[in-house]
């Protein structure tokens, strides 16, 4: 962020200097141009605008906050030009609208929106000039493009206006709006104008820099924000067990924040229950459902309700209040160490594999439709023998995860992981394997997550 604030700060002073030429030629024509000998007056006005300039240019290359920067442009400008009011609007690109976003003594303009083909504003935006409207009432040449239904909704008495484009890269992102002099006449002179086209320069670039500044800001902030929900999912994963527990799980997220989830807890002596689930999509609307999600199987798993109960349940919440084309992927399962018996419950998730003490493989297929799909499906579970043997839970992020030459790991290719550590305690196994995958030189594209059930 550093760097591009620097970087902003230095496109500045590039302009600035430009600037300057054409400042000080204005002001020296305007206020030397005569051959007077009476000087004396002249350079005192000239050597006020100049310490102006040199004033909002330091002002303006210091701030980057967007509405400091907004008031001391105003603040700086009224007092000069001597105006009862004066306004900043910007574009809005998306409404094709004037949003009047600072204002010096009609606060009140922040409420209205004014499309940007309408008034002299537009006009000045469209020409990227400053126009002096000389007298609303009677200036024939200029009264057609005066806005008079503002004046009309505000009670406000315009009588002349100064309007000067904000420019930027040829760009014009607003106008600066300066209504009624402070004089007898209330009518601004062309000297006004051509120093309101002076000033409109630095203003310009100062809001673009601000506002520049603030979407680095807001973006680092979204990120910090990003960060923390990335460290309240890790909240939500079961943490591995050093001692001799059956279960163990790893998740590696692709981004900051992961759409995997999984969860495993001793539900009674020797009787342990586990989840895994996969989001539909990446970001932070996948993390939101799988917290949710998460949430709702820590709560319910543990109650009573058998596997199939808990997707039912699961399902029929999800299919309620999410988002269409947004889904869950998840295996539910129960391990009954003292039956040597799994129960498992499955919702269009990968199928899981089972490694046996004979170094076989074989698979669990059944399955129903993902999660917040088919409203009032019922689950069915089965129970399986389970002893001397290894399940193995995962996401499709472990068997998409491709290498340089843009080949899937895919079901065999993790087998050759599996072979390789199954010996290894659990929670180091997993580690391994993950390390592996990455070490391959494979590029992680998706969330990577497994769980290993081992027989006892």
């Amino acid at each position: 962020m550093q760097v591009e604030i620097r970087r902003m700060n230095n496109d500045f002073h590039q302009i600035q200097n430009y600037q300057k030429i054409n400042e000080y030629q204005f002001i020296n024509s305007m206020f030397f141009g005569t051959k007077k000998k009476e000087t004396t007056p002249i350079e005192s006005t000239s050597d006020k605008d100049l310490a102006l300039v040199t004033k909002m240019n330091q002002e303006f290359a210091m701030s980057l906050d967007l509405k400091e920067t907004l008031n001391n442009s105003l603040e700086l400008i009224i007092k000069r030009i001597n105006a009862q009011a004066a306004n900043i609007f910007l574009i809005d690109d998306k409404n094709q609208m004037f949003q009047c976003i600072a204002s010096k003594h009609q606060a009140y303009l922040e409420d209205f929106e004014i499309p940007i083909t309408q008034g002299v504003m537009g006009k000045a935006a469209l020409m990227k000039k400053c126009i002096r409207v000389g007298d609303v009432r009677k200036d024939v040449r200029e009264i057609a493009e005066f806005y008079f239904d503002l004046d009309n909704k505000t009670n406000f008495t315009t009588y002349s206006v100064l309007c000067a484009p904000l420019i930027v890269s040829d760009e014009c992102i607003g106008v600066i709006h300066c209504l009624n002099k402070k004089t007898n006449t209330k009518l601004f002179e062309e000297s006004d104008r051509k120093l309101l086209e002076t000033l409109s320069g630095p203003a310009a670039l100062a809001i673009r820099n601000a506002k520049m500044a603030k979407d680095l800001v807001d973006k680092n902030r979204m990120q910090k924000e990003i960060e923390i929900v990335g460290e309240i999912q890790k909240t939500l994963l079961s943490q591995n067990k050093k001692e001799n527990f059956p279960i163990a799980g790893i998740n590696i997220p692709a981004k900051v924040v992961s759409g995997d989830f999984y969860n495993f807890a001793e539900l009674s002596q020797g009787v342990y229950g586990f989840g895994v689930a996969d989001v539909s999509g990446k970001g932070i609307k996948s993390s939101l459902l799988m917290s949710k999600a998460s949430s709702l199987y820590r709560c319910l798993s543990k109650t009573n309700f058998s596997a199939a109960e808990l997707l039912n349940i699961l399902n029929e919440e999800i299919c309620e209040t999410t988002s269409r084309g947004m889904f869950v992927t998840m295996l539910i399962g129960i391990y009954d160490s003292n039956k040597k018996e799994l129960t498992l419950a499955n919702a269009g998730h990968e199928p899981p594999l089972i490694y046996s003490k004979d170094k076989n493989f074989s698979n669990f297929e059944e399955a129903g439709p993902p999660l917040g799909i088919a409203p009032k499906f019922k689950f069915k579970e089965t129970k399986i023998n389970f002893s001397n043997s290894s399940m193995y839970i995962f996401t499709d992020g472990i068997t998409e995860i491709k290498n340089a030459k843009g080949e899937m790991l895919e079901a065999e290719g993790f087998k050759n992981y599996i072979k390789t550590y199954q010996e290894v305690p659990n929670h180091e196994r997993l580690n391994k394997i993950i390390e592996d995958i990455i070490k391959s030189g494979r590029v992680q594209k998706d969330d990577l997550t497994i769980v290993v059930v081992d027989s006892q």
